[in-house]
């Protein structure tokens, strides 16, 4: 049976280049604004495994991303960004991508179309069954993504995955598989564009939905933030002044004694 790819398919828009830039951005934004619409028809897939990620995490284990391209580099900066939000350790959440770190700045030839790189590519980092991979395509047809989380199943490590055409390989092999169907892209098979934006999304969720769950956020606040500029520690002293009803200065004092806000927070009220 032929599979279709819907992030193939030819754009809704034609002669491209013969239109001004006001209309360029008109049509860009309004096929950006389908995006979150096709996520909530997603949103109990996407529930599904936060679900599993949130119980492997609770438990001692991991979560790896794992992509090629444009997807493999989302994962990288969803994963990178969660130790200086949210306090936790950089092997937590990892992010891996077909070519190795050098394919996050310039494209490696034929790096995704290996099924068993991102197999070995997981285990040098010691994967076990207690980590959970969610393998990210756009298309659902990445070798490297694909191979990674076959040898995943056989390994009996969950593994989940971000994909934008319907029943595509990738989706058929995760055990729980996240589809949102965006349609063809603006520029004909672009999908670093309302797919990448469409797994930015998710990813969004993915983490800070877990990060919530696992206690690294306090009411609506990052109290577990790193403090690695002046705008964070600005931001954290701000939160002590807001929760404990202090000025700034003692503020400002107590969070250079503890270092983190969450610490004044919890002995300040005797925790």
């Amino acid at each position: 049976m032929t599979f279709d790819k819907i992030t193939e398919q030819d754009s809704h828009y034609n002669d491209l280049e013969k239109m001004s830039i006001e209309e360029i951005t008109a049509h860009i934004n309004s096929e950006d604004q389908t995006v979150p619409l096709a996520i909530k028809k997603a949103l109990p897939q996407i529930n599904t495994l936060i679900n599993k990620v949130t119980d492997k995490l609770k438990n001692g284990g991991r979560l790896f991303y794992i992509g090629a391209g444009t997807s493999g580099r989302l994962g990288i900066l969803d994963a990178s960004e969660c130790p200086p939000t949210f306090g936790v350790p950089y092997d937590l959440v990892i992010g891996l991508i077909a070519g190795g770190d050098k394919a996050i700045r310039k494209a490696v030839e034929f790096a995704e179309d290996s099924l068993d790189q991102g197999w070995e590519d997981l285990l040098s980092h010691s994967i076990t069954e207690k980590d959970i991979v969610i393998g990210i395509a756009a298309s659902g047809t990445t070798p490297y993504v694909i191979g990674a989380l076959k040898k995943c199943n056989e390994n009996n490590i969950a593994t989940g995955c971000i994909t934008c055409n319907h029943n595509s390989p990738l989706s058929n092999t995760a055990q729980m598989p996240i589809e949102v169907i965006v349609g063809p892209e603006f520029v004909t098979g672009s999908s670093r564009m309302k797919a990448g934006t469409a797994q930015k999304l998710v990813l969004n969720m993915i983490t800070t939905t877990s990060m919530i769950t696992l206690g690294r956020v306090k009411g609506n606040k990052m109290v577990d933030m790193q403090l690695s500029n002046n705008k964070l520690v600005s931001r954290g002293i701000k939160m002590i002044m807001s929760e404990l009803n202090i000025t700034s200065e003692e503020a400002k004092k107590l969070l250079e004694t503890h270092k983190n806000v969450r610490e004044v927070i919890n002995r300040k009220n005797g925790k």
